[in-house]
């Protein structure tokens, strides 16, 4: 049920290794089009710093606005590799998370932090090369008051994620990949690269996207209409 509290589930099952391995090779837009245009959480949903990257296993916290005590539970429960993904149960752009729980989480071998909350200690963040995405940069402190849940499912971002799901994120955003069909998307993310890299090759030897994509019979039968200069437009026009 999302948005149970007073959880805490110490094991969940986890996408495999493999599947993850080959999905952290695509960026964000390749894999949400692999995946059918699915599974992208809102786009206010930014990394604090450009060029960060993560692509990990999500432990999934539910919190209450201005209170990060779960993301403490969610830092014994998680495992190298792991991103933990945090949901509030109102609408909140408080300061949960900065460089001190970053250090405890690196210790534990997080591969990052998803928070549809606030984030501070932004310029140490950067120095430690910790990627986070979150809905805010704000110094506003927390409290640690009320219980959530850790390893429950949650909403984040518009986007339900469950515990072990697959995240990636990058500066285009974060999609979430369901785990059961990890192995399926990340052949789908492959095959579509492979299909870009040609088609990069063609567009950069000059080939339009109109030919490329077949793109000119559609547009005439939509209605587009070229003119060899702008008289013969004009005559038209005066028709």
């Amino acid at each position: 049920m999302i948005g149970q509290s007073g959880i805490a589930v110490k094991s969940v099952t986890r996408a495999d290794s493999a599947s993850v391995t080959e999905l952290s090779k695509f960026g964000v837009a390749t894999v949400h089009e692999a995946m059918g245009r699915l599974g992208l959480m809102a786009p206010y949903m930014r990394p604090i710093y450009s060029g960060a990257k993560a692509c990990g296993t999500a432990v999934t916290s539910f919190a209450h606005p201005g209170d990060n005590w779960m993301l403490h539970v969610a830092a014994e429960l998680l495992l190298p590799g792991d991103v933990a993904v945090l949901a509030t149960s109102a609408e909140n752009t408080d300061g949960m998370f900065g460089d001190l729980l970053a250090t405890s989480f690196r210790a534990r071998g997080a591969a990052g932090l998803v928070i549809d909350a606030g984030c501070r200690d932004a310029a140490e963040l950067r120095e430690m090369s910790f990627p986070v995405w979150a809905k805010a940069v704000h110094a506003k402190g927390t409290v640690k008051a009320t219980v959530g849940s850790v390893n429950t499912p949650i909403v984040c971002a518009g986007a339900l994620v469950q515990p072990g799901d697959v995240v990636v994120a990058d500066d285009d955003g974060v999609v979430i990949v369901p785990k059961l069909h990890a192995a399926r998307v990340a052949a789908a993310a492959a095959a579509r690269e492979a299909k870009e890299a040609g088609n990069r090759k063609r567009l950069a030897a000059g080939e339009l996207g109109l030919d490329l994509y077949g793109m000119r019979e559609p547009l005439a039968k939509a209605g587009l209409r070229y003119f060899v200069d702008e008289e013969a437009y004009q005559q038209d026009e005066r028709r």
